[in-house]
């Protein structure tokens, strides 16, 4: 029996951090699927509070948040650092991961939104946006001269973003009006540890979350 199981979304950022920090420190685990309309009964128990994904499960253990997760693996499997060692650093990756975890709803609602609440999330998001354009100039990665914490949490904007402007033909992320940003992200796809440790399914993301969209609409529509 895995001494490390994984419950996750296969279409969640925050279950991809995850699953990402365990893949580069090479321990093995169970990765355990919910249903969003269903959860187990593994999952309210081993997350009471927020019932919600990822929960990380080790010797019997839960540890519940991605980020909180991730600093749990860094610290207990051997492998290399995801934090880094240097105290300043390891202060500035964590508030840049807090800074871009606090504004997870923001850029999803966008996206599930129509009319002039989608107008708001887009002001949000960009304003959002122009922070890490400038915060990005001239770095490849947001902390260091390394891949890690920051860029685990980054996945958001690295990867999500462009799938739910796929999806919702919403674009705001433009070489025009954030260059840096776009640069960082052009880099960051390219990245050997991005490419290498992709979420499952990627292909079928744009096709989820333009499903969810639809469906946002139409709810929308029926308030009426």
């Amino acid at each position: 029996m895995a001494q490390v199981k994984l419950l996750g979304f296969w279409y969640s950022p925050f279950t991809h951090r995850v699953e990402w920090a365990l893949k580069i420190k090479g321990v093995e685990y169970e990765y355990i699927e919910e249903d969003r309309n269903n959860k187990s009964s593994l999952l309210l128990e081993s997350n009471p509070i927020h019932k919600k994904v990822p929960v990380l499960i080790h010797n019997g253990k839960p540890i519940c948040e991605s980020m909180v997760i991730l600093e749990y693996i860094d610290e207990t499997f051997e492998g290399p650092s995801i934090l880094p060692k240097d105290p300043y650093d390891r202060a500035l990756a964590r508030f840049w991961a807090k800074f871009l975890d606090e504004k997870v709803p923001a850029v999803v609602s966008t996206f599930l939104r129509v009319g002039e609440e989608r107008e708001k999330g887009k002001e949000d998001v960009c304003e959002m946006l122009k922070v890490v354009d400038n915060e990005l100039k001239d770095k490849k990665f947001f902390v260091g001269d390394k891949f890690g914490f920051v860029d685990m949490a980054a996945n958001l904007i690295g990867l999500w973003l462009g799938i739910f402007q796929e999806a919702s033909g919403v674009v705001l992320a433009t070489s025009e009006n954030f260059p840096n940003f776009c640069a960082w992200r052009d880099e960051y796809i390219n990245c050997s540890q991005v490419k290498e440790y992709l979420p499952p399914r990627r292909d079928d993301l744009p096709a989820f979350y333009q499903a969810r969209v639809q469906l946002a609409a139409v709810s929308a529509s029926t308030k009426k």
